[in-house]
């Protein structure tokens, strides 16, 4: 596996002990994870209504991408109302 020079950082500082863990490791551990079980559970269904073209479109490029169609849907509507997708210039 390739790291980068600050990923290897952190490996050697952890690796010579300079990690110490939080007094309240369990409690914080057991928040975070609840946390982001909460975050990535899809409990809401949504129907839209779009063209046949965009549809086979979407397909195409899941396909493409090794995901389900409806997964790469959430996935670019989770990056839009995050503010991480950009609109391509030129």
């Amino acid at each position: 596996m390739k790291l980068t020079n600050d990923e290897k950082k952190l490996l050697d500082s952890a690796e010579k002990g300079e990690w110490k863990r939080i007094p309240d490791f369990l409690d914080q551990s057991s928040r975070y994870r609840e946390s982001a079980q909460a975050t990535l559970r899809k409990d809401k269904r949504v129907n839209i209504r779009m063209t046949e073209l965009d549809l086979v479109r979407l397909q195409k490029k899941a396909m493409q991408e090794g995901l389900p169609y409806q997964t790469l849907i959430s996935s670019i509507l989770h990056k839009f109302i995050n503010g991480r997708l950009v609109e391509k210039m030129g």
